[in-house]
């Protein structure tokens, strides 16, 4: 279809836009502390509201909501998801920015403020190309779910509690940053790793544990993790040597010993230590299938030491928030070039910017995965570029801003109006 008059509007009402970038800065969102975007999601429903979209909200958490506006459609005509996130990245108190973070300001061709790349500037346009669309009365026949949820930057998956609620599509599109391309990721996942001993000793036991003719066969679960420790680096070694994906150099798919804690206080031998990974892995792998993994290794691993196969670790995987229990998952997407939703994006893309991108892999993650792992066909695909996401003075162009409306707004119109086979 042609949308020569759709792109006219949107570059002339291009302050249109900006005013919508602006006031979604203006809600300070960052998380951590998050528990703040109740307002915020209040703005995104009544501007989906006029557009003909029915509201539904639910909370995440206290003041922390979700919100899901659906146009409802033919159901013989492809459908489509659209999905962004609220939160923005924590501020830390020693950053200088040269304005106000939450007060958006114009400079040039740039916007700065926290979140316009990672990922406000994409949430705005996708809000703005429906407006435009709305406004001029085109018609999408099928049909189109817009999500606006919580708590992608501190792991709490959002994303997933929307498809959890029953929310699905034909394709989805992620608008975090991806620098204009059309992207899959890697999944990460942390995890706890315990090693815990049935008995309690003094400080001053050591000598009859350690030397010879000691006879109390007892250790420090401190001094064990250590040899797991340097058994997962063995590992991840052997991970980046036989496992490869396209777009990754090589040994991206790491085992980060992040955390380590245990023991009472000096007088004790630690009885019991703790240590907090992070694993990052491939697109064509699951969370599911990297846990089992380092499970068995660690597992043969220490029923080959004399003590630790009496006191095998134990591992608690994922979680629900980094705030609340300290654990997350993100999901890998794979994409399909081959899919028709990605190639109308590629030639809407095309057609909005003049020059191709390409489908290439995120070094970063996003709630893309949830849809992956719901068997959901999705890509990212947004503005914002991840050299300014969570960046002093965060800042994103307006001609891409602009251009990308444009782009999306035909990729809306292109893939609803699509009949499927």
């Amino acid at each position: 279809m042609d949308l020569t008059k759709i792109n006219q509007q949107i570059e002339s009402r291009q302050d249109e836009l900006l005013d919508l970038v602006k006031k979604l800065v203006a809600f300070e969102t960052p998380a951590p502390p998050a528990r703040n975007t109740r307002d915020a999601q209040n703005f995104v429903a009544d501007f989906l509201r006029p557009l003909d979209f029915d509201i539904d909200r639910w909370a995440l958490y206290d003041n922390d909501d979700i919100v899901v506006g659906a146009k409802v459609g033919d159901p013989t005509y492809q459908s489509l998801i659209i999905n962004g996130h609220m939160d923005v990245a924590a501020l830390n108190p020693d950053e200088r920015w040269t304005f106000k973070p939450f007060e958006a300001v114009v400079c040039d061709d740039q916007i700065i403020g926290r979140g316009v790349s990672d990922m406000k500037g994409g949430l705005a346009t996708a809000l703005f190309a429906l407006k435009i669309l709305h406004d001029e009365n085109i018609i999408l026949p099928g049909k189109v779910l817009f999500e606006s949820v919580i708590g992608e930057e501190v792991g709490e998956a959002g994303t997933k509690s929307t498809i959890e609620h029953g929310y699905s599509a034909d394709f989805a599109l992620v608008t975090d940053s991806s620098d204009l391309e059309i992207q899959g990721q890697g999944g990460v996942i942390t995890g706890w790793v315990t090693i815990k001993s049935d008995k309690t000793y003094h400080d001053g036991l050591r000598r009859e544990m350690i030397h010879a003719g000691g006879g109390l066969r007892a250790a420090s679960a401190i001094e064990k993790m250590a040899k797991l420790i340097i058994g997962l680096q063995e590992l991840e070694r052997d991970w980046a040597v036989n496992k490869i994906y396209p777009g990754f150099p090589a040994g991206t798919n790491t085992i980060n010993p992040a955390v380590i804690e245990g023991g009472r206080n000096a007088a004790f031998v630690a009885d019991e230590a703790r240590l907090w990974l992070t694993v990052h892995f491939y697109p064509n792998e699951t969370y599911q299938s990297v846990t089992q993994e380092i499970e068995s290794f660690v597992t043969r691993l220490s029923e080959a030491d004399p003590w630790l196969r009496d006191h095998l670790p134990t591992f608690e995987w994922g979680g629900h928030s980094m705030i609340e229990d300290r654990g997350e998952i993100f999901p890998a997407l794979e994409v399909n070039e081959k899919h028709p939703a990605v190639k109308t994006l590629l030639n809407a893309h095309l057609a909005a910017f003049k020059t191709k991108t390409k489908v290439s892999v995120s070094t970063s993650v996003t709630d893309g995965g949830w849809f992956g792992d719901a068997h959901i066909p999705a890509a990212i695909y947004g503005p914002g570029d991840l050299r300014h996401a969570h960046a002093v003075d965060e800042s994103i162009s307006i001609t891409r801003l602009v251009q990308y409306s444009q782009s999306v707004a035909q990729f809306i119109v292109d893939w609803t109006n699509t009949k499927k086979e």
